[in-house]
């Protein structure tokens, strides 16, 4: 990877020492960063959508706070762009310019490019037209456009955008479209109750008005993890379902996971609807990722043990780690590890733990088992790095972890019950997932002792009333169905929990006592309540240093209890 960006990087400063580069495509002459007559067509790609397409509450400024997007603010050169964005006062980039933020905001684009031609050595164009607060039933509606008929819009915009290139006699093909919106149509009954429908005529019209049979499609999912992700969980579930059945039917379209992505914190109790900086650029290397698995471009680390780091025959003691945001690590990165007293070591695979995961909701699953070590979606990692490491200080032999998480998730999602959301029902995987660990630890000769479940409070719950309210009694469900399920009456729960939101819409729920409660009412359950950690940019989720400082006090608690 490090010589395929060399390569890019010459190819990058080959296309700005040309004299006049930056002008010489709109004066009609080669643009050398797009393609000239004899080399390869350049690929074309199309965003849409509402709001979290535009990137609405995202900021360029916040793009340095998150080390693996670092230098996304700045343009770049090698990638063409045309853009029309927004609703009553629209910004259009009047022709073909440097792929940048517009108007100081982050879209997914930026991080989709810099990741497709990392790993391709092929030149991109993208198109962009998108606008917040509009509907596929109505806006966006091919046969009866009505609102800002962004339908229509967006044909002219692409329609004159590759007519330039014709112009210019620049080789190209369409390679895709990426379509994140929906949340709008939910307010509608008839549109969200014909979403699928309307999702599979969207689509054929696509191909049928750019004369391009099989253009692709990758939709992305809408975020369980903003706020209309608990208070509208029925709505959202039905335009998901409408969406799943348009990618499951149709071969060329993709339906591309980002609910476990960061979301804006909001002022007041936190929550927010849109993603933000972070979740926008973590947005564009999904549909980046997506892309190139296609093409069978995507490059991805063959981490699997071959020989599991136990003597035959020994017992292995599993540890299970389970959770939300803060458990998955959505703002830890491995970049900021070295600031971070005993970081340094966090970052070498601890090749004496075996580590087996499955995050964000089977975004991320690794292959088999692994050396514990940094190995998050976006260069992010969890409290189990630092979780391992104190084991092992503390002398326990023959350690094993399992994790399983979802940050877009809420407590109601782990209960055996669930929710009306039914795709959205944690339990069932999470109880295969730890059957599964344990049966193949079995099956290479190994006894396995389970020593505890480790699962760290959802921190979305605690902004929302009716899931604060509730947060105990479901977590008493999930503890006691999985003692049943798991065979193991015993099993040991421990409950970290972080002070909860502190806003006056909640505080007269008091869930951390009522957690404490459920955990001094049987004893197998111990509660951890972490108020000690160190600060903390944002409320909700835990920083880099608060992740190595949450792993270990997780195991001091195990340790103390032995």
């Amino acid at each position: 990877m490090s010589n395929k960006r060399t390569q890019m990087s010459l190819r990058l400063l080959a296309c700005t020492i040309v004299t006049f580069a930056s002008t010489a495509w709109a004066f009609g002459t080669t643009d050398p960063c797009l393609g000239e007559a004899g080399r390869e067509p350049v690929r074309v790609f199309i965003f849409a959508g509402q709001s979290n397409m535009v990137g609405s509450d995202s900021k360029v400024g916040d793009i340095e706070r998150f080390p693996p997007f670092s230098g996304l603010g700045e343009a770049q050169a090698k990638v063409r762009f045309q853009y029309c964005i927004g609703r009553e006062q629209k910004r259009r980039s009047e022709g073909w310019v440097d792929l940048q933020p517009v108007n100081g905001v982050v879209g997914p684009e930026l991080s989709f490019a810099r990741e497709v031609t990392d790993a391709i050595d092929a030149p991109i164009a993208i198109i962009k037209c998108a606008a917040g607060g509009t509907h596929l039933g109505g806006d966006w509606n091919p046969d009866e456009p009505s609102g800002f008929e962004m339908y229509p819009l967006t044909m002219e915009l692409i329609r004159s955008a590759l007519a330039d290139l014709d112009r210019k006699k620049v080789p190209y093909r369409l390679e895709g479209v990426m379509w994140h919106q929906g949340e709008n149509d939910m307010f509608d009954d008839g549109y969200k109750k014909h979403y699928g429908e309307n999702l599979a005529n969207f689509v054929a019209r696509w191909r049928k008005d750019l004369n391009a049979p099989d253009l692709r499609f990758y939709v992305g999912e809408l975020c369980t993890k903003t706020i209309w992700g608990m208070d509208l969980r029925p709505s959202m579930h039905a335009i998901s379902v409408g969406q799943r059945a348009v990618t499951e039917a149709d071969p060329l379209s993709e339906y591309v996971p980002t609910s476990h992505v960061g979301v804006e914190i909001g002022g007041g109790v936190g929550l927010h609807y849109h993603y933000g900086t972070l979740g926008q650029l973590e947005h564009g290397v999904n549909y980046a990722r997506a892309y190139l698995r296609n093409i069978g471009a995507l490059e991805e680390a063959d981490r699997e043990l071959q020989k599991l780091p136990y003597r035959r025959g020994r017992t292995v003691k599993l540890f299970v780690l389970a959770g939300h945001r803060n458990m998955e690590g959505e703002r830890a990165f491995v970049q900021e590890l070295p600031a971070v007293k005993g970081g340094k070591k966090l970052l070498k695979d601890q090749d004496d733990i075996a580590y087996r995961y499955s995050v964000g909701g089977d975004f991320k699953v690794s292959r088999g088992w692994e050396p514990l070590g940094p190995c998050g979606p976006y260069d992010s990692f969890g409290p189990e790095l630092s979780f391992g490491a104190a084991l092992v200080k503390g002398k326990v032999k023959d350690v094993a972890i399992a994790k399983f998480t979802h940050s877009g998730s809420q407590i109601i999602d782990w209960t055996p019950d669930g929710s009306v959301a039914v795709t959205r029902n944690l339990y069932p995987r999470f109880i295969e997932f730890v059957e599964a660990s344990i049966k193949e630890l079995r099956s290479k000769g190994y006894r396995v002792d389970l020593e505890g479940v480790f699962y760290h409070v959802g921190e979305n719950d605690m902004s929302f009333g009716p899931f604060r309210r509730g947060a105990a009694q479901r977590i008493g469900q999930l503890v006691e169905a999985s003692r049943k399920d798991l065979k193991e009456k015993n099993l040991r729960w421990f409950i970290s929990q972080q002070p909860p939101t502190d806003h006056e819409d909640v505080n007269g729920i008091d869930v951390m006592s009522e957690v404490a409660a459920l955990a001094a009412a049987d004893k197998n359950t111990f509660h951890i309540a972490v108020d000690d950690l160190p600060p903390q940019a944002k409320q909700l989720v835990i920083s880099t240093e608060g992740i190595v400082a949450l792993g270990a006090r997780l195991a001091e608690e195990f340790l103390a209890s032995r």
